[in-house]
């Protein structure tokens, strides 16, 4: 399976994770020409920006791991955009990375990842 494959299933696994948990999916894979960010979701009056990472093994290190200081700021900037452009200064945010081990079949949500 490739990479590409790989993330999609995983984006479908956390969409899935977070709205059982009762969150309120705004936008998946929303995308301007700073970056994108896998899910927007809304969790307890809390807007929150959401990373989505899979893996098959841990050889190449942990899924969270991936999202090093270059990704966290590219998220953050689209975040920028995404609250200025639909006027929702004053609510709560949040930044969280959901790590899939596919093969566990296992999700592992962090929240206040960065």
């Amino acid at each position: 399976m490739n990479n590409k494959r790989k993330g999609e299933i995983g984006e479908k696994i956390a969409t899935e994770y977070l709205l059982s948990r009762g969150a309120e999916i705004l936008e998946s894979n929303y995308r301007i020409k700073l970056g994108e960010i896998d899910i927007i979701t809304k969790i307890n009056d809390e807007l929150v920006f959401v990373e989505v990472k899979s893996r098959s093994n841990i050889n190449y290190g942990y899924p969270s791991e991936a999202v090093n200081y270059k990704k966290r700021s590219k998220i953050t900037s689209v975040a920028k955009y995404y609250i200025l452009k639909n006027k929702l200064n004053n609510i709560p945010i949040r930044f969280d990375v959901i790590e899939i081990y596919l093969k566990e079949n296992r999700v592992n949500h962090i929240t206040n990842a960065f």
